[in-house]
């Protein structure tokens, strides 16, 4: 059977799959309804399961041929919000929701799974089917601290984001930085109390913080080239005081900072040692303590180019109908950038922002939707750019011959 064929004889399941999860939505390592649906389904399509950091999953495909090993990953976790769409399968789960696309990530990689299992014939090698937990807060980093990326060893890599701004029929894929490198960072600025009455007799952290919010600006639009190493440097909260007329001790801070170039996340130039020097200088110019913490984050996205062209190949010439192929970069972050700094890889995405049907919204939006039509098309994506892998793996350069 011809795979266009094979993926529409799924076309309903992976719109049932999708539906399922999204109606069960879990946070970060709590996806534990999800990873029992995925094993279940992994072990009945006859894969070798086993699971890794807490939630998730790994099915292994061995071809009927030795080779190179490809990894294929999705990620499951939802995100702390509560959705307001108005759909049969609205999340079951108060002040939970698959706001960003994980769910049909997930049911598209199980259909490509059930698929590729159905063409080990053309599989001279292997492939992992990774599914991810808490992709938000960096769970790729646990999965190959594991030993993810070894036994058999990966040789490269492939994933995908369903992307509402992109409209429904376009691929976007480049080579090189595609998504930021991020830093969460917690900053608490210290001073000393005092009555809004006499300001002199207190050290002020509010009007530290707030001196500290404008000069960090000037990272990013006075010290770096924004068209060489684009930076955004946001704060999302603040949280200070417990009257209008206390000057309070302390002022705490949150925020993210994003980059999307390759560099040395701790060389002295990096945003973070910067934005570390500005805080530093203000809090000493406002005789103010300060702790800095970088909370979590992961490198820059960078898509290795023969990777991004075999995807690009296959999009362009392999789909009926063609998709409208778009370069696209994003200063949004995806820990999937840990495998790519590891191991070959591509990340790409599928638009399925379409207005008529109300699925433009932001992703992490309460109200945010896909499109289904898109998920046949990531289906054949995924089993396509597999094959394609195998077929080119001869030719591919950074694959080492065992």
């Amino acid at each position: 059977m011809d795979i266009a064929d094979l993926v529409a004889k799924y076309s309903d399941e992976v719109v049932e799959l999708r539906r399922d999860f999204h109606q069960h939505p879990e946070l970060g390592l709590e996806e534990h309804r999800t990873s029992e649906k995925v094993v279940s389904y992994l072990k009945n399509c006859g894969l070798e399961v086993c699971r890794m950091n807490k939630t998730g999953v790994v099915g292994l495909l061995r071809g009927d041929q030795p080779g190179p090993t490809l990894m294929l990953r999705a990620d499951m976790d939802a995100l702390p919000i509560q959705e307001e769409n108005d759909v049969s399968y609205k999340s079951l789960n108060p002040g939970v929701m698959h706001a960003c696309g994980h769910d049909a990530h997930t049911a598209m990689l199980l259909v490509a799974a059930k698929i590729l299992t159905n063409l080990k014939q053309q599989v001279p090698g292997n492939i992992k089917f990774v599914f991810e937990p808490n992709e938000e807060n960096v769970g790729a980093l646990a999965m190959i601290e594991e030993g993810l990326l070894d036994n058999p060893r990966v040789d490269g890599c492939l994933g995908l984001h369903i992307w509402t701004p992109l409209k429904i029929g376009q691929i976007g894929i480049a080579e090189g930085p595609v998504m930021a490198g991020m830093e969460h960072f917690k900053l608490v600025v210290q001073g000393r109390g005092g009555h809004t009455a006499s300001p002199q007799s207190a050290i002020d952290p509010i009007i530290t913080a707030a001196a500290i919010i404008q000069g960090v600006q000037s990272i990013q639009t006075r010290e770096i080239d924004v068209l060489k190493e684009p930076t955004i440097i946001m704060f999302g909260r603040i949280q200070g005081g417990t009257a209008s007329n206390v000057i309070p001790d302390s002022v705490a801070l949150e925020g993210t900072m994003r980059y999307l170039f390759e560099g040395a996340p701790d060389s002295e130039d990096s945003p973070k040692k910067r934005f570390e020097r500005v805080v530093s200088n203000i809090c000493g110019a406002h005789r103010a303590e300060y702790e800095l913490s970088f909370l979590y984050g992961h490198p820059t996205l960078v898509n290795h180019p023969e990777m991004a062209a075999l995807v690009n190949a296959v999009a362009k010439r392999e789909l009926d109908p063609a998709p409208e192929i778009v370069s696209h970069v994003s200063l949004a972050g995806e820990d999937f950038s840990e495998f790519a700094a590891r191991v070959p890889a591509a990340f790409y995405f599928l638009g399925t922002g379409n207005p008529a049907k109300k699925t433009d919204f932001s992703h992490h939006h309460p109200r945010f939707n896909i499109d289904e039509d898109t998920l046949p098309l990531g289906v054949e994506m995924w089993v396509r750019s597999a094959l394609n892998f195998f077929e080119k793996s001869g030719r591919l350069t950074f694959i080492k011959r065992r």
